[in-house]
């Protein structure tokens, strides 16, 4: 299922980063779902930050941000973060419960990657 989920997200397979952070005991990764179908997976570091995210569908993001943020506010950190592309529908979910945009960034390369509509990164060097 995340092999499915970062191809028809990112157009390749991120294998090897989920047994890296898999293997993290920091780190929990989870499926999401909306009306019993897995609609994409998040991962929440015990430092309270999201990612990365990735949803099948544009659709998906908001309610899939939300449930991930839900989660990293469950734990015990004591604030949360994310990286958030300009182009997703996060950003105004993150602006409205108060975060701070404090180290903005621009992610460039010599090729088309992905939709960032649908996937927040754990951080552009682990791209």
């Amino acid at each position: 299922m995340l092999r499915q989920i970062d191809v028809a997200t990112l157009g390749v397979s991120r294998e090897k980063h989920h047994r890296y952070l898999l293997a993290d005991p920091r780190m929990e990764g989870v499926f999401l779902e909306d009306g019993g179908e897995r609609v994409g997976y998040a991962y929440i570091a015990a430092t309270g930050h999201v990612g990365p995210l990735a949803v099948l569908h544009t659709h998906a993001m908001p309610g899939a941000f939300r449930a991930a943020l839900a989660l990293a506010v469950a734990g015990e950190a004591k604030q949360i973060s994310v990286f958030i592309p300009g182009t997703s529908d996060a950003l105004a979910i993150a602006a409205s419960q108060g975060m701070r945009f404090v180290l903005p960034m621009v992610l460039m390369g010599t090729q088309d990657c992905g939709d960032w509509t649908r996937y927040l990164p754990r951080n552009p060097g682990f791209m």
